[in-house]
């Protein structure tokens, strides 16, 4: 198993490709760019799956963090992508994505204050 150090990394990662792909974007575009779409979609995916790696006692430390809520979300993008809503999607791009990239780069510094 990979150590929670890498997940949270993936997750940091993945939100830095979000903030650079919704930079100077609009939801117009967003709403009517398939590849755009895609692109985030793939992203909040890593960021989810990462989340669902960490172990519970792990997570237990940090209850600021909706972990729970990050891996539904993915569960959601992935097996129920028909029941995706788009507003949901670009709010969590555009607002949740960096406020969690902030906390999980807060925890990284906290557990890993050598790296």
């Amino acid at each position: 198993m990979r150590r929670e150090e890498l997940y949270l990394r993936d997750i940091v990662t993945a939100a830095e490709a979000i903030a650079e792909f919704v930079k100077d974007r609009t939801w117009s575009q967003f709403v009517n760019d398939d590849q755009f779409q895609s692109s985030i979609m793939h992203k909040l995916t890593i960021i989810g799956e990462a989340a669902s790696k960490l172990p519970a006692e792990f997570c237990a430390r940090y209850p600021g963090v909706e972990w729970g809520d990050i891996v539904g979300f993915r569960n959601i993008i992935v097996h129920e992508y028909f029941s995706v809503r788009w507003p949901v999607v670009w709010a969590t791009a555009t607002r949740d994505a960096p406020a969690l990239r902030q906390r999980i780069e807060e925890i990284l510094s906290r557990e890993y204050p050598q790296h």
